[in-house]
């Protein structure tokens, strides 16, 4: 087994809520195999209230959270991204920047969690339901076998979880 840290890249537009949660997951849920980021390609520039509250339940210090733009991950002093995975059908339909060493990419499809409208219960069960479905195929993710996967195969078992249907 490898003592390989893969960083992961969870891109949304507006870089407010699923993208937000998925990186909090993923870091968590890994215990130091995965280190997650998250982008938007139009940042909102606020992380939504209700991310936060999930996100400080996964047990992630909620400091490190801003929305921010993809571009901050295109630049050459970035992280290199093993993973690029999009969670909002919009990011995905979407030119993405030129990632360097051709990471493997995903898409994982959401509904945004953020777009509920109503109050403040409906809501708050609109972003548990969207957190439960990440952490479901989260917990697919932070189990695959890196280490015993050539990258066809990585990249073929991480288009096949985002193509789980999510209950």
């Amino acid at each position: 087994m490898t003592d390989r840290t893969y960083n992961v890249l969870f891109l949304c537009t507006g870089n407010s809520a699923r993208s937000i949660m998925a990186e909090a997951l993923v870091t968590t849920m890994s215990q130091g195999r995965f280190q997650g980021y998250s982008a938007g390609s139009k940042p909102g520039g606020k992380v939504n209230p209700f991310a936060i509250e999930k996100v400080k339940e996964a047990g992630y210090p909620v400091e490190k959270l801003r929305s921010k733009s993809w571009d901050e991950f295109s630049k050459p002093d970035a992280p290199h991204m093993d993973f690029i995975i999009t969670v909002c059908d919009n990011a995905a339909g979407e030119v993405c920047p030129f990632w360097p060493g051709h990471p493997a990419t995903a898409h994982w499809s959401f509904e945004d969690p953020a777009a509920v409208e109503g109050t403040d219960e409906e809501k708050r069960a609109a972003f548990n339901r969207i957190f439960k479905q990440i952490l479901a195929r989260m917990n697919t993710f932070v189990s695959l076998p890196m280490h015993m996967l050539d990258k066809r195969a990585i990249q073929r078992e991480i288009k096949k979880i985002g193509d789980t249907p999510v209950a």
